[in-house]
């Protein structure tokens, strides 16, 4: 079995990056979402007889899908902490957090030479609006602008959505 799985691996190089398709959502593993509620357990395996490994006390926060089983959600945070959390306590809306270990601009526009609208700590949430290319469209504390997408922690190198 390992021969076969090794010479798959080898002759269809591709085929490990190809995006997965989640049984139970039909939607892209992994995938970037949010904690909807300032409550969340995160446990140590798919249902509440599991023991509670974490606990989410900020909403909004990104986080990443890795895994589907029923309602349930294997989760990956932003300090790459892993849990199950139950589908109710996910949003579809896309947040990241400014992963600089300095302040970051938001800019007015989606160009490096545009005027900054505000500086975004580190460890802060920022809402997305939209990606494309190298830029997100975001707001944090009502400001509204532009910041890359390699300087937050919560979209895909070359995601795009609106």
């Amino acid at each position: 079995m390992k021969l076969i799985l090794l010479l798959c691996v080898l002759l269809f190089p591709n085929i490990a990056s190809a995006q997965v398709i989640g049984e139970v959502t039909k939607l892209p593993v992994p995938r970037f979402v949010s904690i909807r509620s300032d409550r969340t357990y995160a446990r140590t395996g798919p249902g509440t007889r599991y023991p509670i490994k974490w606990v989410y006390q900020k909403n909004n926060m990104p986080v990443e899908i890795t895994q589907e089983f029923d309602t349930w959600r294997k989760i990956r945070d932003v300090e790459g902490e892993e849990g199950w959390v139950h589908q109710s306590l996910l949003s579809g809306k896309r947040f990241a957090v400014m992963n600089e270990s300095q302040a970051m601009p938001l800019l007015k526009s989606n160009d490096d030479d545009a005027r900054p609208v505000a500086l975004i700590e580190s460890g802060a949430i920022l809402r997305l609006e939209s990606c494309k290319g190298q830029w997100c469209e975001a707001s944090a504390s009502g400001f509204n602008g532009w910041i890359s997408y390699d300087s937050v922690w919560g979209v895909y190198e070359g995601e795009e959505f609106d």
